[in-house]
């Protein structure tokens, strides 16, 4: 059975890119690097998970998109994630915890980008 295109799921191409960005953010608040696999190994797990598929040539898009949020969004939108942060972003099971501020603003953000 083919899995639905992740624009039949209401919300779910904005939850996948705030998913990127926190993921993004949470990653170079530890590491200090941008590292793009994270961005692509983090896209494939949420749909995955998610039981959406998406055309190869979009998620790379959504991809540079959460990298550019990450990078340059975040700050001028107030967005600040600390080490202190990056546990309260995702749930045990690594999905966004939507009970964050932290995350309610990046999503925010993230649904007035696309």
């Amino acid at each position: 059975m083919d899995k639905p295109d992740i624009d039949e799921v209401p919300g779910a191409r904005a939850d996948l890119l705030c998913f990127l960005v926190a993921t993004v953010a949470a990653s170079h608040t530890l590491t200090r690097e941008w590292r793009i696999d994270h961005v692509v190994e983090s896209s494939r797990l949420w749909l995955a998970r998610s039981g959406v598929s998406m055309h190869w040539l979009n998620r790379v898009l959504l991809g540079q998109l959460a990298m550019k949020i990450a990078k340059r969004e975040l700050k001028a939108a107030g967005i600040a994630v600390r080490q202190s942060d990056v546990q309260v972003l995702f749930t045990g099971e690594m999905k966004l915890n939507h009970a964050s501020s932290v995350v309610q603003k990046m999503m925010k953000l993230c649904k007035q980008s696309l």
